[in-house]
């Protein structure tokens, strides 16, 4: 048994050499949306009705199918076009770049950098930055993925303040701790909340990798990269990328390269923006006694 799963190894390893060498990798993300539909239990505002409409429309943002084409140094990331539903037109795009799709992610493993091209309020952007850094650490553990033995490797990394998939719900002591003292207290005034006030952006997240030593590349989907194999599935507590169908050296080749216009910024540079935008949008939309207003499309 040894002997045919090395036999493969080096099998897929010569494929891997070969000059015009690509596959392709697709992958279902699903991020769990019980934190955002928790909150909005209790609030007398918002009926059965209106609160099945928001988890309809939160599932279909938050579950994704990605396709990744990679080469032996490089590769692209991109969500499956599909058809908008009705009256997803307009905010569309926006809205999935908030939340880990809506671009094309290009990332250079020989060249250590990534590229993606984003779309908010409007405005294009360009992120062009280095590949984050892993420290995996190998577990030794292994699991079946489809037809692939896959090994366990975790790290410990710095979440996206841009992404909106890493937002947590504070607990109740937390949000008690981060109250400003109030020196007076003005009645005429209305109370207002941040989003800020209720959900919080962890600096660092754990994630638990799995990948593929039988196809030998330094590939992964998103960001993702560093382990002596294809990452077949990432987990970080709460989004799941889980890859479901591979094709090695299919006859249909695809150009894998940067694409995008827009204006150039750094990662940290475009969660900056980000930050600074919803800040503000919040503020505007805080309704009476520090209730958020809720407004769904019809």
């Amino acid at each position: 048994m040894k002997k045919i799963i090395l036999a493969s190894i080096l099998m897929l390893a010569g494929l891997v050499q070969a000059q015009e060498f690509q596959g392709m990798a697709v992958y279902e993300s699903k991020t769990s949306t019980a934190d955002f539909s928790k909150s909005f239990s209790g609030n007398r505002d918002i009926t059965p009705e209106m609160q099945k409409q928001i988890e309809e429309r939160m599932r279909k943002m938050f579950e994704k199918t990605f396709i990744l084409n990679f080469d032996k140094t490089a590769s692209i990331y991109k969500e499956e076009e599909k058809l908008d539903a009705p009256g997803q037109q307009g905010g569309g795009r926006m809205m999935s770049s908030m939340m880990g799709g809506g671009g094309t992610h290009y990332k250079n493993v020989k060249e250590k950098q990534f590229s993606v091209d984003k779309e908010f309020f409007g405005k294009e952007f360009v992120i062009k930055d280095s590949l984050p850094k892993y420290d995996w650490k190998l577990e030794g553990e292994s699991k079946q993925i489809g037809s692939y033995t896959c090994f366990k490797a975790t790290a410990v990394v710095k979440v996206s303040t841009s992404d909106f998939r890493n937002f947590r719900p504070k607990n109740r002591d937390k949000k008690e701790a981060d109250k400003k003292p109030e020196t007076v207290k003005d009645s005429t005034k209305t109370a207002k909340t941040n989003f800020t006030d209720d959900w919080e952006m962890p600096k660092e997240n754990t994630i638990t990798a799995w990948y593929c030593p039988e196809i030998p590349i330094n590939q992964g989907p998103e960001n993702y990269w560093g382990l002596p194999g294809l990452i077949l599935e990432v987990n970080d507590g709460k989004t799941v990328m889980l890859c479901t169908k591979i094709v090695m050296n299919s006859k249909g080749k695809v150009a894998i390269k940067a694409v995008g216009k827009g204006k150039q910024v750094t990662q940290k540079e475009y969660d900056e923006i980000v930050k600074k935008k919803m800040e503000e949008m919040m503020e505007m939309n805080s309704g009476p006694n520090g209730q958020r207003s809720i407004r769904i499309s019809r």
